[in-house]
Parts: structure tokens; C-alpha cells; sequence
């Protein structure tokens, strides 16, 4: 049913009739359709920033989850002999539940800190 010959004579009278419709346009149609690729062309500047930047979001994500998966496996950075270390677990409780509770309690969290860093439990 479906001739492949039949198929490409059918195309070439399109392409053929086309370049005909084409070759006849008058000077003020071609003049419109300049003026709108033009138009046409001025819209895409428009909104290319922001199709540049959306483009990189991705690729932003993945980078900033690699500089965390690098910071958990590497281990805990021991600054002075009082720090105690951040381990995985300290990630996993502040993901709990109720973990957003000991963010209201910060002050007393660092308060504690502060008693247990001091050899005679006293803080000033």
C-alpha cells in the first residue's frame, strides 16, 4: 500500500510547489516575515538569562551534595582538645522528628557546652 516511489514523488511536488509559493511572494510579505524573525529573535534574548541560569541548577545541586558527602566521610575535624567531634549520628538526630525542638533550645544546648568544657563547672 505505502509505495516508498509513490511517497518521494508526493514529496518532491510539495517541496516543489513550495519553492514556487515561496519565489512568487511580493516584497511586502517578505518585509512582514523579516520583521517577525526579527521580533521572533528579540523574544529569545529576553529570556535567555534565565534559561542559562536554570541550566546550571542542576548541575549546582549535585556539586553542593558532594561537598556534604565529602564533609560526613571524611570525619570529624577536631579543632582544640575541649571540641567534641560531629558524627553521623548528630546528622541523624537533627533529621528526627522532633529534632527542630533542640533548635528552640539552642541557648541551653551551648550553656551545657560551656559547664561541661570548664574544668570546675563554673561559667562566668
Amino acid at each position: 500500500m505505502n509505495d516508498p516511489g509513490k511517497n518521494e514523488q508526493i514529496a518532491n511536488q510539495a517541496k516543489e510547489l513550495f519553492d514556487d509559493s515561496v519565489e512568487r511572494l511580493d516584497a511586502a510579505a517578505l518585509s512582514r516575515l523579516n520583521q517577525g524573525r526579527h521580533q521572533a529573535l528579540a523574544e529569545l534574548r529576553k529570556t535567555r538569562p534565565f534559561a542559562q541560569w536554570s541550566r546550571w541548577v542542576p548541575a549546582t545541586g549535585l556539586a553542593a551534595a558532594a561537598v556534604v558527602t565529602v564533609m560526613v566521610m571524611r570525619g570529624p575535624v577536631v579543632e582544640g582538645p575541649g571540641d567534641a567531634p560531629v558524627t553521623a549520628s548528630d546528622f541523624e538526630m537533627l533529621l528526627e522528628e522532633d529534632g527542630f525542638e533542640m533548635f528552640e533550645d539552642l541557648e541551653f544546648y551551648s550553656l551545657l557546652d560551656a559547664v561541661d568544657s570548664e574544668p570546675n563547672g563554673n561559667v562566668g
